[in-house]
């Protein structure tokens, strides 16, 4: 099985896609090789910042204690999602835009923790098949990524400092499979409004989030969600200020959540309005094979 990196410097850095495209061999994605991590390395480019923000060691040992967290709790591997995001955001503090970057991502996932990616989104053999994991987890776009959809993740699902919503969306793979790309997610309400319908039990199944999810979004060309559910202003400063925090922060706890951000939080006449607008719009939405088994989750 693919190993940690035999090599490790003592900063995160940017690979971009063109270079990442050479480490992504059939060995690799089968998970029967390592990547050679002093050749990547030569083709890295160093962060636009030399703080903290890109000291590597606290992202490694974050990936060691998801996959040990999981292994000693009896988990599975999809279950480090809810675990990871709102930590892998606590320790990154990035603006959206550096977070935009996908050599960032493309860097943690080979020349980092490949062994995280392979061990996380390998999936099981069927009918003799070599399992492979796909490409995109590695270098693909940011809702795909393995690394890339946590932070976004945990920067969409978050309310202010609160990252409980995190774990509550990323506990849930459909969310991060399909309402994670949607454009409509990036109106605070509406994604606690989402969330807070999966964690009152609302909508339970795969399939009544992808229904759901599907019917929010296409409800939202005729209706403007932030007319009758405005957000609160949000000011850059304090996330700038969190972001300078970060030279002095403790490492982020395994034990308890983070906290985030000291921004405003969702308004709660929004989010309940949007809660009331989206449980009546469901009532009225078709659930494929409502009344079947549901199947078991996609493991990669």
């Amino acid at each position: 099985m693919t190993d940690r990196p035999g090599h490790l410097p003592e900063r995160l850095a940017l690979l971009p896609n063109a270079e990442a495209a050479e480490f992504l061999t059939e060995g690799l994605l089968t998970g029967r090789e390592d990547v050679p991590s002093i050749k990547l390395n030569q083709v890295t480019e160093p962060l636009p910042h030399d703080d903290r923000r890109g000291d590597l060691l606290p992202l490694r040992d974050l990936a060691d204690d998801a996959m040990a967290y999981c292994r000693n709790n009896g988990l599975k591997a999809t279950q480090a999602d809810a675990w990871l995001a709102p930590r892998l955001h606590a320790a990154l503090r990035l603006t959206r835009r550096e977070a935009a970057d996908p050599g960032l991502w493309n860097h943690l996932a080979l020349g980092v923790a490949p062994d995280y990616v392979v061990w996380r989104h390998l999936p099981e053999t069927k009918d003799g098949k070599v399992a492979k994991v796909a490409a995109e987890r590695f270098r693909g776009q940011y809702h795909k990524q393995a690394f890339s959809r946590l932070w976004w993740a945990a920067e969409l699902f978050r309310d202010g400092p609160d990252y409980e919503p995190v774990v509550t969306a990323c506990g849930n793979q459909d969310i991060l499979n399909t309402a994670l790309r949607m454009s409509v997610i990036n109106h605070r309400p509406t994604a606690q409004a989402i969330v807070r319908l999966v964690a009152k039990g609302v909508i339970n199944t795969g399939r009544e989030v992808n229904a759901l999810v599907g019917a929010v979004n296409a409800s939202a060309a005729t209706l403007m969600y932030d007319v009758i559910a405005p957000d609160a202003e949000r000011e850059s400063h304090s996330l700038l200020h969190w972001i300078d925090e970060a030279e002095t922060a403790r490492q982020v706890s395994r034990t308890t959540l983070p906290t985030g951000p000291d921004e405003e939080p969702t308004p709660e006449i929004s989010v309940s309005t949007l809660v009331d607008y989206f449980s009546d719009l469901f009532a009225d939405t078709p659930v494929r094979g409502r009344d079947e088994p549901e199947e078991p989750e996609e493991e990669n």
